[in-house]
């Protein structure tokens, strides 16, 4: 290598090195991240002061320029790649390095993690920046006449705690059902349906809006306050008095008010079944009254006293009627409906078996009552009293082709079948004996 190579390459190797050194080896070439930040005031901030973020060294600024018409600044600050991601809700605060040496630098908190990260040349508004206070500050704001009102007012809250003290901590059980109320109150604001909160601050407004339109109405309620207060203040005694009867009157009203909004529900149940009556009560009232007008009329003294002398011969008969009526209900018919009701009615319910007369044969199960009218085919013969179980047996005769010759009670009987005799039912008992039945003189004629 010839000498002027060797030291144009010992040069550059120096240069790299002593920017290195003064640098610690930042890459001249790389894209710096840059933010903004818009503070009221930049105090002794100066370019190159330092950027923290938990007491780490992030950044530097890198200029301060001042917004024209105003005292607050905007901050230029570049960040290293240690102190990003830097979120849309992040905050910077100038705060001194040292108490009393005067030295400053930022003091970045990186926002929220569900925040939007920012991207590079992004302004931080005003209200996320916060200047230092200073010592010179503390002491300008604790003047002669400030430090007097303070005296004042430090001396009557005293007072005040001492003498309203103890009605203070008597009042802390009732803070509970206040702060639960008021919470129902608040949640209530919020709302049934949506906009409503919007809704109400938009009429809120409106409310607003009529009062700025009305100065002297605003006045006038104003001044009136003033002389109710002034009312009240005169009659502290009485209202005095007047509290301290507040806690059983509220005793009282809360289960009472409790029990008003119980009822509404059911209430508002109640109207809202009504509503359809309500809704017609008008043509109700409209077709009543030529019906009110006709009673109008008959009840009229040339009607009714007309229909009361009319009435006045029937009155005696009804009376007698009616007494005459109840022995009759007394012991004729309530005997005969309770026999109905308790004999009668169970009885036909009975379900009727027979062993010959079934499912199998086309008989099927059936209650007492339907063989009511199984009598009628029985008519033209031999029957029971009105089916096949009666205890009675009536005779019927009748004309034709087939003559069978019957022996009741040792006496030849005679009789024709218009059809072959194929059986007997009930089957009759063994060796031809005669049933146990009562006899009667003569036959009972058929119905």
């Amino acid at each position: 290598m010839s000498k002027l190579a060797a030291g144009v390459t010992g040069i550059v190797v120096l240069a790299l090195f002593v920017y290195g050194g003064f640098t610690k080896f930042a890459n001249p070439f790389a894209s710096h991240f840059t933010i903004h930040a818009i503070v009221p005031s930049s105090n002794d901030l100066r370019p190159n002061s330092l950027v923290r973020i938990a007491g780490v060294n992030v950044g530097k600024v890198s200029t301060i320029s001042s917004i024209p018409g105003s005292q607050a600044a905007n901050v230029t600050m570049t960040i290293d790649d240690n102190g990003l991601p830097l979120h849309s809700d992040a905050t910077f605060w100038i705060r001194p390095r040292i108490f009393l040496e005067g030295n400053f630098f930022v003091d970045v908190s990186p926002g929220s993690p569900t925040a939007p990260t920012v991207k590079t040349d992004h302004v931080f508004p005003l209200q996320q920046t916060r200047e230092p206070v200073q010592l010179d500050q503390v002491l300008g704001a604790l003047q002669a006449n400030t430090r007097q009102n303070l005296q004042i007012l430090l001396k009557e809250y005293g007072n005040a705690v001492y003498q309203g003290g103890p009605a203070f901590a008597r009042s802390v059980q009732y803070w509970l059902p206040a702060y639960k109320y008021s919470s129902i109150v608040e949640h209530d604001l919020l709302g049934l349906q949506p906009h409503d909160l919007s809704n109400g601050i938009y009429e809120q407004g409106n409310v607003s809006a009529s009062f700025n339109a009305h100065p002297q109405a605003l006045q006038s309620l104003i001044t009136d306050f003033n002389t109710t207060a002034r009312a009240l203040a005169s009659q502290s005694a009485n209202l005095q008095s007047t509290i301290a009867q507040l806690p059983g009157t509220l005793s009282a009203a809360i289960p009472a008010f409790n029990a008003l909004n119980a009822a509404f529900p059911p209430t508002r149940a109640l109207a809202r079944a009504l509503l359809p009556g309500v809704k017609n009560t008008g043509h109700t009232i409209d077709v009543s009254l030529p019906f009110i007008n006709q009673l109008r009329l008959l009840v009229q003294p040339s009607e009714l006293q007309g229909l009361t002398h009319d009435l006045v011969p029937t009155i005696p008969a009804l009376a007698n009627l009616t007494n005459q009526t109840i022995p009759l209900m007394r012991d004729q018919v309530r005997p005969a409906s309770s026999c109905v009701v308790q004999n009668v009615i169970p009885w036909s319910n009975l379900q009727i078996t027979d062993n010959n007369f079934n499912e199998s044969n086309g008989f099927p199960k059936h209650p007492a009552y339907v063989e009511d009218l199984q009598l009628l085919p029985g008519l033209a013969g031999e029957s029971r009293t009105f089916d096949g179980n009666g205890p009675i047996i009536r005779l019927l005769f009748g004309g034709g082709t087939f003559t069978y010759s019957l022996n009741l009670g040792g006496v030849p009987t005679f009789g024709s079948l218009l059809q072959p005799l194929e059986g007997v039912q009930p089957v009759p008992p063994p060796n031809d004996q005669r049933p146990p039945l009562p006899t009667r003189s003569r036959p009972r004629a058929a119905r």
